[in-house]
């Protein structure tokens, strides 16, 4: 873990995971936990973890090398409340969208982030890429 940081009210908390099997379990179990030490809702934590997963498991599935995962709350009274969440990995190529038949096991994960989240996105780093997204915060 890089660090869990609370600064003037704004609460973050980045990680680094192998690209191994039990990265998207080891990512799960570290934003439910820190999201239960910011006193988040449960229905929020419960959100965020299956949106982490799906994210994770894509980086996983497409791209070798370490995967990020950040979390960002501001401090109370800056905007509308929000939790922004990112997930980044060495490969430079957008994850692209796609509509899984019924029967299909995957091909989803991208879907949920759009129907959940307030706003979503993927940016370009110096080595790689982040999809990131926003969940409303109730207050």
């Amino acid at each position: 873990m890089v660090g869990v940081i609370d600064t003037k009210g704004e609460c973050v908390a980045e990680w680094t995971f192998p690209a191994e099997l039990d990265a998207v379990r080891t990512a799960r179990h570290a934003v439910r936990e820190t999201l239960r030490g910011w006193d988040l809702e449960a229905a929020v934590g419960d959100v965020t973890v299956l949106l982490v997963s799906e994210l994770v498991t894509n980086s996983m599935r497409y791209a070798a090398g370490p995967i990020g995962v950040r979390l960002s709350r501001p401090p109370h009274g800056d905007g509308a409340p929000a939790l922004t969440v990112e997930v980044s990995d060495p490969l430079p190529d957008p994850p692209l969208t796609r509509s899984a038949g019924p029967d299909e096991e995957g091909g989803r994960g991208l879907q949920l982030v759009a129907c959940s989240a307030r706003r979503w996105g993927t940016r370009r780093g110096r080595a790689g890429k982040t999809v990131w997204f926003e969940l409303a915060l109730p207050g």
